[in-house]
This record gives C-alpha cells, structure tokens and sequence, in this order.
C-alpha cells in the first residue's frame, strides 16, 4: 500500500490513522502525519482539495473537529465530509483521508 500517490498535480493520501488517548490525541497525531505527506510530495495542508474523516463513533465529532479547525488554514477549507465507520481496529478512533493540489 502506498502511503501517497501522485497522479498529475494531484496528492492522494492514504487513510492515516495514530496511536492516542482519545480522539483529540489521535486527530493530532493522523495531521502531524498528513502534513509529513504532503511535504514529500510538494504540497501542504493550503492546497487541499478534499478530506474525508471516519470516526469510530460520531458522538466524538466536536472532538475532532476542535482539533481540525486549529489544523486547516483559514480560508483554504477543503470540501470535507465526516462519516461514523468501524475502522480497521478498536484502538483507532479517527481515520482521515485528504487529497491536495501540487
């Protein structure tokens, strides 16, 4: 599996997930990963097109998304959805998938 893949002037990352206490722990540690990415591939969080982010339980919304909104730039907001999903273990809380220009 490919962590990223270039296609174009498009970054496709993989879902990224973290270890973590809760959500917000894990939310930090899934962008701190996403912003890695995007630098190996010439772009950054500025340049996203879209997100989508799978929670394991979406009563934990306002969790995540207190950390995203400190996260993505103001005025570079992508299109986003946000999804309740079994993920692929019981320790994940959050997943997040992003795509972004080059």
């Amino acid at each position: 599996m490919s962590q990223a893949v270039i296609h174009g002037s498009v970054a496709y990352l993989a879902g990224q997930v973290a270890k973590g206490d809760g959500v917000a722990a894990q939310t930090e540690g899934v962008l701190a990963q996403i912003d890695a990415l995007l630098a190996q591939a010439g772009t950054d969080k500025t340049k996203l097109l879209t997100a989508t982010i799978y929670l394991a339980d979406i009563a934990t919304f306002a969790e995540m998304n207190a950390v995203w909104d400190q996260w993505v730039p103001a005025g570079n907001t992508p299109a986003r959805a946000t999804v309740e999903a079994a993920l692929a273990t019981p320790e994940y809380k959050v997943e997040i998938v992003v795509q972004a220009a080059i």
